[in-house]
């Protein structure tokens, strides 16, 4: 139906927060580029779900544009997937981001002690 609208929304803020940042020059040491990749792959995933409804006749190219959107009572069953589904989608994929940023600052401050540099 529309779970992967929450997704987009959340790529969307994150895009918008890493453009003022890079605008503002704050010094980041890497996270700039490891925040893209959260959205990058919130991008990604939502175009993929988006593709995979319109597919499926979910998506349609006449106002209201989401099948479910239609009537109330398909509304009201359409945001409930959207506060369930697509809530648990995008928190999961923050979450599988987070431990990628974990891990590769971990390998970072092995490979930086490893060359006689001082590790934060």
């Amino acid at each position: 139906m529309a779970c992967f609208l929450v997704p987009a929304a959340e790529a969307a803020v994150i895009t918008v927060v890493t453009k003022i940042a890079e605008a503002k020059g704050v010094p980041s040491d890497g996270m700039v580029r490891k925040v893209k990749w959260l959205s990058n792959t919130l991008w990604g995933g939502s175009a993929l779900l988006a593709f995979e409804h319109a597919w499926h006749g979910e998506i349609i190219p006449t106002f209201p544009f989401l099948t479910n959107a239609a009537n109330a009572a398909d509304r009201a069953e359409m945001f409930h997937e959207m506060a369930t589904v697509g809530v648990t989608m995008a928190l999961l994929i923050t979450a599988v981001w987070g431990v990628s940023v974990a891990v590769t600052h971990q390998l970072e401050k092995k490979a930086k002690t490893a060359e006689g540099g001082s590790a934060k």
